[in-house]
C-alpha cells in the first residue's frame, strides 16, 4: 500500500472511530443495554467486516436500526436472549450471502434509494437534537448558547478547512480542536463521559446462558429474522451508495457473509448486533478512507478506547460530535433529488417522498418495502397501459391481430378488450411476434380468448410464439396451434 494511501486510511479510521463512539453508546442505551455491549459490537463488527467484507471503505457497527428491533426482546426476556438472537440473526445473514441473494438489492429502484438516503439523513439530524436536552428538558440560557456555538464552530471547521488544506480529515481536526478549546478554557459543556463511562476489559467468549430448546427458538426466531432483514437491507443499500460515491463495485454476497459471521462473533463475545452505518460510512469516505485499513483502524481504536484511553475520550465534547453528524446529515441528503422533482415522472416523485417520510416516522425496512411495492405497482400499471394491437382484414376475408407489449396479470383485461369475437370473421389470426407471456394470468387470458371465439363458432390461430411462451403454454396444457 502506498504511504499516502496508508496515511489517509489511518486518519480516516481515527476520525470514524470518534463518530462511532456516541452513536454506539446511544443505540445501546436505546436498547436498554450496557454501553459496553454497543462498543464491543462496534469493535467486532467494524473490524471483521472491514477485513473480510465485500466493500472496502464501508463502516459497520452497532446500528440504531438494529437497536429498535430488539428493544422489546431485551425488556421482556433479558440480555442473554438478545445474545442468542444476535447469533441466530448472524446465521441467517450468512445463509443469505451463501445463497447469493445479495443481488436482490438490484430490485430496489433508484427513487427508493433516494428516499432511503434522504430519510436517513433526516434521522441522523433529528437524533442530534437529543443532545440539546438535559433529561427531558431542552437546554436554555448559557448551556444552550455554548452548545450551539461549539456545534457551529465544529461545522465551520469541517466546511472551511478543506479550502485551506486536505492533508488531514476536517472532521478529525474539528473534533480535536474543539475538544482542546473546551479543555483549555474549562468551558462547562457536556462531554462523552456524561453519556456513559466506557472503561472496560477485553470481551470474553461465553455462549448465551439460556435453555437451548424449541421454546427458546420460538422466542428468538422472529426477532432474529427481523434483525437479519433490517441489517441486510441497510447494509446492501449502504453498499450501493458507497459504490456510487467511490465509482467502484462492491460484492454484496461477500458482504452479507462477512456481516453474518461478524454478528455471530459479536453475540458470542457479549456484543450487540449491527450492520452498515451510513453516517459513519460517509464520514470515512469524506475523510479519505477507501481501503480496508480505515475500517480496521476504526474498529481497533474502539477497543483501545475501552482498554486504555477512556479518561481522554470521555472528555470529548458532545458538541463537536454533534456538529460533525450535522455535516454528515447535510452531505448524506440527496439534494439533487429536490432539483429533479419537476423533471421526473410524478410517480417517481411520490415514491421519493413516501420512502423519505416512512423512513423518518417508522423504520427503514418498512419504508423500502413500501417504496418497492409502490414502484412495482406503478411499473405494472405502465406496462399494462402500453399493450396495444394492430388489426386489419386479410385478402381471404380473415382478420389479423398483431399484439405489442407484455401480457401479465395487470394487462389481461386490456388484452381481451382488443378483440371482438361477436363481429370478427370466422377465421382470426393472432400474431404474437411482439407479445411476451409472463405469468399464469397471461396463459389464462389466452385460454379465455380461445373459449370466446369457440363459443362464437369461430377459429382462432396463434402464430409466432417465442419458445419460452410455447413452453409455458404446453406446461399449462393450453393449445397454441
Amino acid at each position: 500500500m502506498k504511504p499516502i494511501r496508508l496515511r489517509a486510511d489511518v486518519l480516516a479510521g481515527l476520525t470514524t472511530s470518534f463518530a462511532l463512539l456516541p452513536e454506539c453508546i446511544a443505540f445501546a442505551l436505546v436498547a436498554h443495554l450496557n454501553p459496553l455491549m454497543g462498543l464491543y459490537g462496534a469493535f467486532i463488527i467494524c473490524t471483521l467486516t472491514a477485513l473480510f467484507g465485500g466493500r472496502p471503505g464501508m463502516v459497520s457497527g452497532a446500528a440504531g436500526s438494529m437497536a429498535v428491533v430488539i428493544v422489546a426482546l431485551v425488556v421482556q426476556h433479558g440480555v442473554q436472549y438478545l445474545l442468542a438472537t444476535v447469533l441466530l440473526g448472524g446465521l441467517i445473514m450468512m445463509a443469505f450471502g451463501l445463497l447469493r441473494l445479495g443481488k436482490l438489492v438490484r430490485m430496489v429502484p433508484h427513487p427508493v434509494m433516494l428516499g432511503f438516503v434522504n430519510g436517513l439523513a433526516i434521522i441522523i439530524a433529528l437524533a442530534q437534537l437529543e443532545h440539546f436536552k438535559s433529561g427531558e428538558d431542552w437546554l436554555s440560557g448559557t448551556p444552550l448558547y455554548l452548545m450551539t456555538g461549539l456545534v457551529l464552530l465544529t461545522m465551520a471547521i469541517v466546511y472551511i478547512l478543506p479550502r485551506l488544506t486536505r492533508a488531514v480529515p476536517p472532521a478529525l481536526v474539528a473534533i480535536l480542536g474543539v475538544g482542546l478549546l473546551v479543555y483549555l478554557f474549562g468551558l462547562p459543556t457536556r462531554t462523552l463521559g456524561d453519556m456513559a463511562h466506557i472503561a472496560g476489559g477485553l470481551p470474553t467468549f461465553a455462549l448465551p446462558d439460556i435453555p437451548w430448546n424449541l421454546e427458546t427458538l420460538g422466542i428468538i426466531a422472529p426477532y432474529a429474522i427481523l434483525m437479519a432483514l433490517v441489517g441486510l437491507l441497510e447494509t446492501l443499500l449502504t453498499l450501493n451508495l458507497t459504490d456510487e460515491i467511490t465509482e467502484t463495485r462492491g460484492y454484496p454476497d461477500r458482504e452479507c457473509v462477512a456481516l453474518g459471521a461478524a454478528n455471530m462473533v459479536s453475540g458470542a463475545f457479549g456484543g450487540m448486533g449491527g450492520c452498515a452505518m451510513i453516517g459513519q460510512t460517509v464520514i470515512n469516505l469524506s475523510s479519505g478512507g477507501r481501503g480496508r485499513l480505515s475500517g480496521v483502524v476504526a474498529g481497533v481504536l474502539i477497543l483501545l478506547f475501552i482498554l486504555f484511553l477512556s479518561p481522554l475520550i470521555e472528555r470529548i465534547p458532545l458538541a463537536a460530535l454533534v456538529g460533525v453528524m450535522f455535516v454528515v446529515s447535510q452531505q448524506t441528503f440527496a439534494w439533487a433529488s429536490l432539483r429533479v422533482l419537476n423533471k421526473v415522472p410524478l410517480n417517481d416523485v411520490l415514491v421519493i417522498i413516501a420512502v423519505t417520510t416512512i423512513t423518518v416516522f417508522t423504520d427503514l425496512a418498512t419504508a423500502v418495502l413500501c417504496g418497492i411495492v409502490i414502484a412495482a405497482l406503478n411499473f405494472a400499471w405502465q406496462q399494462a397501459r402500453e399493450l396495444y394491437a394492430d388489426e386489419h382484414l386479410e385478402a381471404d376475408g380473415s382478420k389479423l391481430y398483431r399484439l405489442h407489449g407484455t401480457l401479465f396479470f395487470a394487462s389481461t383485461t386490456p388484452f381481451l378488450n382488443q378483440f371482438d369475437p361477436a363481429n370478427d370473421p370466422d377465421r382470426v389470426t393472432l400474431d404474437c411476434r411482439h407479445l411476451s407471456f409472463v405469468d399464469y394470468s397471461a396463459i389464462a387470458a389466452l385460454k379465455t380468448l380461445r373459449e370466446r371465439y369457440a363459443k362464437a363458432g369461430k377459429h382462432l390461430q396463434v402464430f409466432h410464439l417465442s419458445e419460452r411462451c410455447k413452453k409455458l403454454l404446453k406446461r399449462a396444457g393450453v393449445d397454441h396451434d
